[in-house]
């Protein structure tokens, strides 16, 4: 070869020999993202994540401004669970933001003057439903945790709705005219028109007190709200409350603690699956439903086989009669939870499971480390909210918050209502000569069903997150649309969108307007007792496709998710499952 064709060789591949060795070009920044059942929240989470505000940071705002515009599910006047997952080093936490029992409470706390328990519905309004609230000690904690950016930031985006005004959805509205027949005089003047009617759809409406509230929150931190002023303006609403008066005392707002929770995880195929620790009940349910439905093949089966469906609700029933009989606050109470996961244990409970035919009798099984036999068989009210937020490092939170029932209680301070989450105990003690696990004790914490729940693929990285809203429902709205994603490889939004078969006992409903109507003759064919009925459902989720993150909400709710460059979500609406009444 001669060397004037070398040296033009040469030339050629220098710059191919350059290119190799210079640094790959840097990837479009990782973007973050929110969803949340409120366009205004999921907007103001991804306004935070543009300020560099990680996703916990981002969790906050949203929560804050689901206390503005969606006030009757949710707010600083109830609790949350949230589970975080941290992109730098893998680990999973679990904070327990949920309310507590007065010191003062006994396990008769709802029973009436004629010696028997109060109806549930006879219990809500007032103040003895009111537990001590634990969302802003869940917040502090998980900002001290993992926040980026200053706590008085986090408030902006509630203070500046709350000031200059939001336009009233079709779900507040509606859940005025359902349910707001509890709320006391200050929320009756500022969301209810002259003639006591819910104010219009579109209707502005502003919250100063909200709002007051919220800026001295920012500037001195929740001890401004557990102590001082505003916690002598709790004690007086629930103590001198015209219904169901309580014991509160300041002590116990004072006393308050939110607690982190080691989440609860198990194996589902190749997928981990990691829950909330009681006194959720939620997390240890969806993993029971899952692992008991593990032998079968229901990636072969397919959303439309009637005979997965049915497996489905059998799977449901034996979740649903273990958590009544043995979920509790675990400060309180023994909770078998390492029996209640052990795997030997939930084959045992699947075995019970047949295709061809369903159970005739449900009950509890007896795992290892069971304390002597207890019921809890209250069921939650529909209400609650739902959020997940991802920030551009990767990490993750998911949080279910709540006041329980629409409005709570239906006393306010402040702008704020006031959870009635005590309703979820179980208002009789003993029963067949047991006490019961989730009866009312001073200091402790109700059972709930709200789920987040953090799924990780088998490279470790996560691969959906996803929680709900809607009473006990909850369970079986994660665990359905756990399904669809990891077996029937249905996108997330998708896999919420499908109807649910909800069956916490022998009998089933099959949700109205959805594909599972068309199958009820199939599953009565094999011993399915259902009727169809709408369900109060709303669920949000964010999923990893491919190595990129994407929304999902609920088509049921006015949720949307919403990307940190304010990209939002289209959710089909037209067409989609008809709303329930609310």
């Amino acid at each position: 070869m001669t060397r004037p064709l070398v040296a033009s060789l040469l030339l050629l591949i220098t710059p191919t020999i350059a290119e190799a060795r210079r640094p790959a070009p840097t990837p479009p920044r990782a973007l973050g993202m929110v969803s949340a059942a409120d366009p205004r929240a999921a907007a103001a989470g991804a306004e935070i994540l543009r300020k560099g505000g990680s996703a916990t940071d981002a969790a906050i705002a949203t929560m804050l401004v689901l206390n503005v515009v969606e006030p009757q599910n949710s707010g600083i006047g109830g609790g949350s669970f949230m589970l975080h997952h941290d992109a730098a080093t893998s680990a999973i936490a679990g904070f327990d933001g949920r309310e507590a029992a007065p010191a003062a409470a006994d396990p008769k706390w709802f029973y009436g003057p004629d010696g028997k328990p109060l109806p549930v519905f006879a219990a809500i309004p007032g103040g003895r439903s009111v537990g001590v609230p634990g969302n802003l000690r869940m917040m502090a904690l998980a900002h001290q945790r993992y926040g980026k950016l200053p706590w008085a930031t986090l408030f902006g985006p509630a203070i500046k709705l709350a000031q200059n005004g939001f336009a009233i959805t079709p779900r507040l509205h509606n859940g005025l005219a359902n349910f707001g027949r509890h709320i006391d005089p200050w929320a009756r003047g500022h969301f209810l028109a002259a003639d006591g009617k819910p104010l219009p759809v579109g209707t502005l409406l502003k919250s100063p007190e909200q709002a007051a509230l919220f800026a001295a929150i920012a500037k001195n931190g929740p001890d401004y709200f557990y102590k001082g002023a505003v916690a002598q303006k709790i004690v007086a609403a629930v103590n001198t409350s015209a219904q169901n008066p309580s014991k509160m005392t300041l002590v116990d707002l004072a006393g308050y603690r939110a607690k982190e929770r080691a989440p609860l995880c198990i194996m589902y195929r190749v997928y981990k699956v990691c829950g909330m620790a009681p006194p959720s009940s939620g997390g240890t349910a969806v993993l029971m439903i899952l692992k008991q439905l593990e032998r079968f093949d229901m990636a072969g089966l397919g959303k439309d086989s009637p005979v997965a469906w049915h497996l489905f609700a059998e799977s449901e029933r034996l979740a649903y009669a273990d958590r009544d009989m043995y979920l509790g606050d675990p400060d309180h109470v023994t909770v078998p939870i390492k029996g209640l996961l052990d795997p030997a244990y939930l084959a045992s409970r699947s075995a019970l499971i047949s295709p061809e035919r369903s159970m005739t009798s449900i009950a509890a099984g007896t795992p290892a480390g069971a304390p002597p036999r207890t019921l809890a068989p209250n069921a939650d009210v529909p209400g609650t909210s739902d959020l997940v937020a991802v920030d551009r490092k990767g990490n993750v939170a998911e949080v279910t918050t709540t006041i329980e029932s629409y409005f709570g209680s239906g006393l306010s301070v402040d702008g704020v209502m006031l959870n009635n989450e005590l309703t979820d105990f179980d208002f009789v003690p003993a029963k067949d000569g047991y006490l019961v696990a989730n009866r009312v004790e001073g200091g402790k914490r109700p059972r709930s069903s709200m789920a987040p729940t953090i799924v990780y693929a088998p490279d470790g990285k996560v691969r959906i997150a996803i929680g709900a809203a809607g009473g006990s429902t909850i369970i079986a709205q994660v665990a359905k649309a756990l399904v669809g994603v990891l077996d029937w490889k249905l996108s997330a939004q998708n896999a919420i969108a499908m109807g649910l078969l909800y069956a916490p006992k022998l009998d089933a409903v099959a949700e109205k307007g959805t594909q599972l109507e068309a199958m009820v003759p199939a599953l009565q064919a094999l011993g399915e007792h259902i009727q169809i009925a709408p369900l109060g459902l709303k669920a949000n989720a964010i999923e990893r496709v491919d190595g990129a993150w994407v929304g999902a909400a609920d088509p049921r709710s006015e949720g949307v998710a919403v990307r940190e460059d304010g990209q939002t979500t289209q959710i089909i609406r037209a067409g989609a499952l008809p709303r329930p009444a609310e």
